[in-house]
């Protein structure tokens, strides 16, 4: 038996493949738990706000992982403006964000 559209389905599963995250690209929580102990100092605080300039800092706990991702990368790359936040992400690597990220997903889903 002949499978006349085997090259064309191989390519596109192939391709499909190649699009989707490879496995663990969601980081590591328990990395994560320890990379974020600065962030926890305003974004575990309930109601805490920055003294200067006056800003109310979210509480990110149980944030969407790939927002979390995307917001980090945007401090860090100086497309999101907020002086402490670029400050603190310009040191993170792809991978301590993701870790960062997938740590404070975690929370609150229990």
């Amino acid at each position: 038996m002949r499978y006349p559209n085997f090259p064309v389905t191989l390519l596109l599963t192939a391709g499909l493949l190649l699009l989707t995250e490879p496995a663990g690209a969601d980081g590591d929580i328990q990395a994560g738990k320890v990379k974020s102990y600065t962030c926890t100092g305003c974004h575990g605080i309930p109601g805490y706000n920055n003294v200067y300039p006056t800003y109310k800092v979210p509480k990110i706990g149980g944030q969407n992982f790939q927002y979390l991702v995307s917001a980090l990368k945007a401090y860090r790359a100086g497309e999101r403006d907020h002086a402490t936040m670029d400050l603190q992400a310009s040191a993170l690597s792809d991978q301590d964000i993701e870790d960062i990220a997938a740590y404070f997903a975690s929370l609150g889903k229990d």
